[in-house]
């Protein structure tokens, strides 16, 4: 669905998400699911809020994943 969106756990990314990336992530999903580059004036606190609802279930996920098997980075 969004290809521009990277992987953000490891091995795909080396070290832990910034929260730059989180947010991008969550930017282009936004972008994709509304249909918006750029809301209207009148949507903009609204496409605001996805993002950083988004990002923030992002960040959930990534704390909370336990990667296992090859290639697989910490405890």
């Amino acid at each position: 669905m969004c290809r521009s969106i990277k992987t953000l756990r490891p091995p795909a990314l080396p070290e832990k998400a910034t929260e730059d990336d989180i947010r991008a992530a969550a930017l282009q999903y936004v972008r994709k699911v509304s249909g918006f580059h750029h809301p209207a004036p009148h949507n903009r606190e609204v496409f605001d809020a996805a993002v950083d609802a988004v990002a923030d279930a992002t960040a959930v996920l990534l704390d909370g994943l336990q990667v296992r098997g090859r290639g697989a980075v910490g405890p």
